[in-house]
């Protein structure tokens, strides 16, 4: 993982297996148009943004990855388990028709070179999969209902079924969110991931001094990859809290729901 400016956008970018032929990144807030707690690269256009302000934000970002402007696959996420696929079929469709297949998708899967598929964040945590024996690409929006539900998990078994895909090919990033310390949590939220048959010793910390329950989304992701078999070793964890980090990175917890989102995404070459 490294720091990179592209057209005064900073960002994350993610090595995966080194090859060069893909490219993982994640948005850091630097280099867009918006104001407020939008400023100024909030890529999110359901969270109250102005439209043409997300529009030219996005502009700048597929200008930066060198796609094309109509190459930008978000999903409208709904902190569910739903994954959409992406292949020629769908990029044949009428644009509302492709939009349409993104509602109420949290995951993202192609093997379609020179588009790029992403998630928004903004504390949630989102998971970027590579297989460089396939060439395919999977990018996951796992907020704690998600990651509670194992979307990860989820969308490598979908990968394996559907594309041929074999986990211990797999690369994954665990990119910029909500750290354990920051996340303090309800006792529904604990009982969710309990009943998902969680390790309490690998996703429970009790705070001694609030008495109060946080989850680690990091290890509890890392986890339920390492279940479905992606390899240990291939599990990059960015360390990065976007509450922590909110001067660098969009947090709701800090800025509220009506603030700006970052993208976590890839581009095959």
């Amino acid at each position: 993982m490294k720091n990179i400016l592209v057209n005064d956008i900073k960002m994350l970018s993610y090595p995966f297996d080194g090859s060069g032929n893909i490219f993982g990144f994640t948005t850091a807030r630097q280099g867009g148009i918006s104001g407020g707690n939008y400023s100024s690269l909030n890529l999110g256009a359901y969270s109250g943004d102005d439209a043409g302000n997300v529009q030219e934000n996005r502009r700048r970002l597929c200008r930066a990855v060198g796609i094309m402007d109509d190459k930008l696959f978000l999903p409208h996420q709904v902190h569910g388990v739903d994954i959409v696929h992406i292949d020629e079929s769908f990029l044949s469709l009428p644009a509302a028709d492709q939009q349409e297949r993104l509602n109420e998708k949290d995951a993202v899967i192609t093997s379609v070179k020179n588009i790029c598929i992403g998630v928004t964040t903004a504390d949630c945590v989102p998971v970027l999969l590579f297989c460089p024996q396939r060439k395919i690409a999977a990018a996951i929006h796992a907020g704690w209902k998600g990651t509670a539900g194992r979307i990860a998990s989820l969308c490598v078994r979908y990968m394996q079924k559907h594309l041929d895909v074999t986990p211990e090919n797999l690369y994954a990033v665990i990119g910029p969110s909500i750290s354990v310390d920051r996340f303090e949590v309800g006792e529904e939220v604990v009982d969710r991931f309990l009943s998902a048959g969680y390790d309490s010793e690998q996703v429970l910390w009790t705070n001694n001094s609030t008495g109060k329950s946080h989850i680690d989304l990091w290890n509890a992701n890392r986890s339920d990859l390492e279940q479905a078999g992606v390899l240990s070793e291939k599990i990059e964890i960015a360390g990065v809290c976007t509450r922590t980090c909110c001067s660098e990175f969009f947090s709701a917890r800090k800025l509220g729901v009506a603030s700006g989102r970052i993208v976590s995404g890839i581009v095959m070459r």
